[in-house]
């Protein structure tokens, strides 16, 4: 199966099942991702952008997204690296994972939607707002520049409020 690095052999002995069991559930590669990452997402679902919806004060929607987003990636780290890891190398498992791509666009629009800005800024301000929402963003400044999750949040809505007033 393309390029997974589990063997299929390694799945069916943790399942406790022979090869054949695995191939006739999943018959290939792109089965095989869409039932684990459609259960790796049933048991971990990204935040709720509609309880973000509600705060009409862009600062303080971007604020209270950021620590719900934040802490979804703390949770979801180890899941979340080895994806960013596995992506380029894996075209079907980037064609699996359209619909979370599609989730985190949202978002970035809805989290955008209340700064009143005009064009060209709106544009400044959703790319500062997809920056900031990105998993490689939280763990760069949290793992590499060694913040705390609040922090990383307070900077990121200082770098989006300085884009939409410049």
């Amino acid at each position: 199966m393309g390029g997974l690095v589990t063997t299929v052999s390694a799945i069916a002995e943790r399942a406790g099942v022979e090869r054949a069991t695995v191939y006739r559930h999943f018959p290939d590669e792109r089965a095989l991702l869409q039932a684990c990452t459609g259960h790796y997402v049933s048991q971990n679902p990204p935040p709720n952008p509609q309880v973000w919806a509600q705060i009409d004060a862009p600062e303080e929607r971007l604020r209270v997204a950021l620590c719900d987003i934040y802490d979804y990636h703390r949770r979801n780290e180890v899941m979340m690296a080895r994806a960013v890891i596995d992506l380029p190398q894996m075209p079907t498992l980037r064609e699996v994972m359209a619909p979370f791509f599609a989730y985190w666009q949202q978002v970035r629009q809805l989290l955008a939607a209340p700064w009143d800005v005009g064009d060209p800024q709106m544009s400044l301000v959703e790319a500062a707002i997809g920056h900031a929402i990105a998993f490689p963003t939280w763990q760069s400044l949290v793992r590499e520049q060694g913040l705390d999750d609040l922090h990383a949040v307070l900077l990121m809505v200082a770098m989006v409020r300085c884009v939409a007033r410049s």
